[in-house]
């Protein structure tokens, strides 16, 4: 059960095409927990298009994953989680997967990352 005081934020993230805007809930820390802030902050950012989530397979090679992670600072695109993926059968012997969640400017600076990403020979797993 949530807190009382969450109660708006919930409804909010549950169903938010039934409130007529501009909506305001006060977030506070005597009313919100952590792990709804978070997601209360993942949610707007990904509705305001800074929010991006890729998945990729690179060559399990010393130093593959730095380089993306370069290819990205090149691009100015924040890393805020790596899942690197070694033991799915999906995968190759040589191969790994990265899941990377990235905090972009807005819907055409995510557009630039992927293309940046493609530019540099990596394909974008859907």
């Amino acid at each position: 059960m949530e807190p009382a005081g969450a109660s708006p934020v919930a409804a909010l993230l549950a169903s938010p095409d039934t409130f007529e805007g501009p909506v305001v809930c006060v977030l506070s820390g005597g009313n919100v927990d952590p792990v709804l802030l978070q997601r209360v902050l993942r949610h707007g950012m990904s509705a305001q298009g800074r929010y991006l989530a890729v998945r990729l397979r690179l060559t399990d090679r010393p130093g593959a994953l730095a380089t993306l992670l370069g290819v990205l600072s090149g691009v100015d695109a924040n890393v805020l989680d790596v899942s690197h993926v070694r033991t799915d059968p999906r995968l190759g012997l040589s191969e790994v997967e990265v899941e990377l969640h990235l905090e972009t400017k807005g819907p055409a600076h995510c557009a630039e990352v992927g293309q940046c990403l493609r530019d540099a020979g990596y394909t974008v797993i859907p």
